[in-house]
């Protein structure tokens, strides 16, 4: 158990390593334009990465928007249950997301999507209707990389397969997104 414990640890800690500090702080850049252009941020995953959506619009929403003199316009589409089960009943769960993007997204907003896959249908038809629509269209990946990759406008890629692992690194990342706001006198 220990051994164990100690080697889940070790490549932990390495797949932490592997994220690419200048790709998240270009999308702290992307994030504090949308802010300062007024604009909305869209979060989308599933399972554990629809659990990070949530809390990382909350910490956007809530901890961030708190240091700001306005406040962020973020939402995660995963929360809306009646709303998403009503879309995957009556037309398609590849759809979930794209149909609530129809009714909320303008050009120039974001949209931000976690895959440990990267081949989620329903965040790759999101991410194809926001790249035709002029929303910033982002991904945080996994060694995977899947269709996300190829069509996100940027991409965050973790260097680790494991689900457990790469949803931790994405909520690291999704952390210090908010936390520069929170922290960062110049963003401030």
């Amino acid at each position: 158990m220990k051994s164990w414990i100690e080697n889940y640890l070790t490549t932990q800690k390495a797949a932490l390593d592997s994220i690419p500090a200048e790709a998240v702080a270009e999308l702290v850049t992307v994030l504090h334009e949308a802010h300062q252009q007024d604009r909305r941020i869209f979060v989308i995953g599933n399972g554990g990465s629809a659990a990070n959506a949530s809390h990382f619009a909350t910490d956007l929403g809530k901890g961030s928007s708190d240091k700001l003199t306005k406040r962020f316009r973020v939402m995660s589409l995963t929360d809306n249950t009646p709303w998403i089960t009503a879309l995957g009943n009556d037309d398609s769960y590849a759809d979930i997301f794209r149909r609530q993007l129809e009714n909320y997204a303008e050009s120039g907003d974001v949209l931000l999507c976690m895959s440990v896959s990267g081949n989620s249908p329903n965040l790759v038809e999101a991410v194809k209707w926001g790249n035709t629509q002029g929303l910033t269209t982002i991904a945080l990946i996994s060694a995977h990389g899947g269709k996300l990759e190829t069509i996100a406008q940027k991409i965050v890629k973790v260097d680790d397969t494991h689900f457990g692992r790469v949803e931790d690194c994405h909520m690291g990342i999704c952390h210090l997104l908010a936390y520069a706001f929170m922290e960062l006198p110049e963003l401030q």
